[in-house]
């Protein structure tokens, strides 16, 4: 309870204006329904470009996720016995496109002149911008993003307020980090879920950072879904697909105590024996039947794959720390397409 008790107080309701969601959003009348009128999506590199019935307008997003920043300073020090792995785990990288050496703060500056460049309408952040909760690493994000002067929606990954080896559950520690670090980000919103219309598209966040869906979020989940405007599903680890790993372990029926490889080596509480809850298979169900649901952008396996599941794509991009990103583009789709498409 107490958790929960955080979680709302931070972000007020979990609909409404103080989550982002506008009176033109609660009182549309538009009910977008992609099962009867479909999307097309083309893909062409890291460039997705969507022609969508029902949508008045272009809307343009940078998906970024995976940065893992690092940099620390004083205050971290007492904190190196649970930051020590993570702090050098990408001091250098290799840019996704030209090979040659970069480093993840490097390649979030020039990530964001893209950004600025392309004049996008809303940069996605879903999750482990940083490699660890540190103050530096955070402030030095912060300071840049606020200077950009785009809108960014932020969502925590398993990373972001980890500290590994660190007492306390997985729930306890995303409550206390994001609490003390990393609650500017969400700029006023719930970190567990909120939502933001741009341009006639509900931008939904979930934090999945640790697998599992609460059955608050699944609930707001659903409230938006019956909202019926297009939508954008953000969350930083992949739904699950036919023959993938578990690395898309959200909704993964292998998700179990025995399947964890990973809890020593990152010195934290092991997935729970009987696997997923309830929520979490309901919460996977339910997005994939969101007849008004244009696809998932999602990262945690540093990889750009494609799924598509029951006509809806879900997109991960190359990790950002090695200059990555997907620049997703929705165009309203003309009458003519219209006629051969729907």
């Amino acid at each position: 309870m107490k958790r929960r008790h955080f979680f709302q107080k931070a972000g007020a309701l979990s609909a409404g204006i103080a989550l982002g969601v506008n009176d033109t959003l609660q009182a549309s009348s538009q009910t977008a329904d992609f099962k009867t009128q479909p999307f097309t999506v083309g893909i062409n590199d890291y460039h997705i470009n969507y022609h969508v019935p029902q949508l008045d307008q272009p809307v343009s997003i940078l998906h970024v996720t995976d940065t893992h920043l690092w940099r620390d300073d004083e205050r971290g020090k007492p904190y190196r016995q649970y930051s020590k792995r993570m702090a050098g785990a990408y001091n250098e990288t290799k840019h996704f496109l030209t090979g040659e050496p970069t480093n993840p703060e490097e390649a979030f500056e020039a990530t964001l002149a893209i950004a600025k460049e392309a004049k996008v309408d809303v940069i996605t952040l879903t999750g482990d911008l940083f490699s660890f909760p540190s103050e530096a690493a955070i402030e030095w994000a912060l300071e840049r993003l606020e200077a950009l002067d785009i809108p960014y929606f932020y969502s925590s990954g398993n990373h972001d307020w980890h500290y590994e080896g660190m007492e306390g559950s997985l729930h306890e520690l995303r409550e206390t980090w994001i609490r003390k670090r990393l609650l500017p980000l969400y700029k006023g919103r719930n970190p567990l879920m909120y939502a933001e219309e741009v341009k006639g598209i509900n931008m939904v966040n979930i934090d999945n950072s640790y697998y599992e869906i609460l059955p608050e979020q699944l609930e707001f989940y659903e409230e938006q879904v019956r909202k019926g405007l297009p939508m954008v599903l953000m969350m930083h680890i992949p739904l699950y697909a036919p023959a993938r790993s578990l690395g898309y372990g959200c909704g993964h029926p292998d998700y179990n105590a025995a399947n964890d490889r990973n809890y020593e080596l990152e010195r934290r509480q092991r997935w729970p024996e009987e696997g997923h809850s309830q929520t979490t298979m309901d919460f996977h169900q339910a997005v994939f039947e969101s007849p008004n649901l244009l696809g998932v952008l999602a990262g945690h396996i540093h990889r750009q794959t494609v799924d598509w599941v029951k006509g809806i794509p879900q997109f991960l991009t190359q990790p950002n720390a090695a200059g990555g990103y997907l620049k997703v583009n929705f165009h309203p789709m003309n009458r003519q397409g219209q006629l051969k498409f729907t």
